[in-house]
């Protein structure tokens, strides 16, 4: 397509966003109004739902479709960045950056191996607890992902970049982020098989509160965490193969 073609395709598309916005705007409550329609709703469904973090109510029950939609853009750039950075051709013939730098660079103080040592544990744990307790409090899949996958790479911050290698097998984490979202498509698959409709909470609601409680969220956070987890390590994995130089599938 050309030049000219590409931007008469953003132009119609710019104006049909333009006019939702604008629409949009017109119906929005005036600032510092009591009147809050939306949030009074989901509050009350995540109450019904018996989901004692509203949040998780909307990003796993109410929005779910649209975190499958976010689920799957951070799929598509996992991908995406690893399709980029991928070797090609023959393999590189000079020595990891790490290696030829290792004479030159400052050495790392006690204090920050020390660090990452005692943390890496606290942190995995912290991550484990926001993605399952994701439905009581606040935190969820997304947020549990991110500190799980940057958690792991403080062995790195440690210095220790091999052991990271170690402690991280790419395919585990490929694997992992495969059937996090296999996970999150079942969920909505089996609300279809059971009559209530895709991505709808099927499962028995408990208590408030409690930990098996707010049916399918809690699992729906699970997954994503899982997902987004896996995927980060994947990315993170990408960018620091081609900094140090080092490509991990051919070593």
């Amino acid at each position: 397509m050309s030049t000219r073609g590409r931007l008469l395709v953003f132009a119609a598309g710019a104006v049909v966003i333009l006019i939702a916005l604008l629409a949009a705007l017109t119906r929005i409550p005036g600032f510092g109004s009591d009147f809050h329609p939306y949030s009074d709703a989901a509050i009350a469904i995540a109450t019904r739902q018996h989901t004692a973090n509203a949040v998780s109510s909307i990003n796993f029950d109410q929005r779910g479709l649209d975190t499958v939609g976010e689920e799957a853009i951070l799929v598509a750039a996992v991908v995406g960045a690893a399709t980029l950075l991928r070797r090609t051709g023959s393999p590189r013939l000079r020595p990891p950056r790490a290696a030829v730098t290792a004479s030159t660079r400052p050495p790392l103080l006690a204090a920050t191996r020390l660090a990452g040592y005692v943390l890496l544990p606290v942190t995995l744990l912290l991550g484990v607890d926001v993605v399952v307790h994701g439905h009581l409090t606040p935190g969820g899949g997304f947020q549990g992902g991110v500190v799980l996958a940057t958690g792991l790479h403080l062995l790195y911050v440690a210095g220790d970049y091999r052991a990271l290698r170690r402690v991280r097998p790419l395919i585990w984490y490929e694997a992992g982020e495969a059937v996090g979202m296999a996970a999150v498509l079942a969920l909505g698959v089996t609300g279809l098989a059971a009559g209530t409709g895709f991505l709808s909470n099927f499962l028995p609601k408990g208590s408030s509160g409690q930990l098996f409680s707010a049916g399918t969220v809690a699992l729906f956070s699970c997954a994503v965490g899982i997902a987004v987890g896996s995927g980060i390590v994947v990315l993170l994995a990408q960018f620091l193969d081609e900094y140090l130089g080092a490509d991990e599938r051919a070593t």
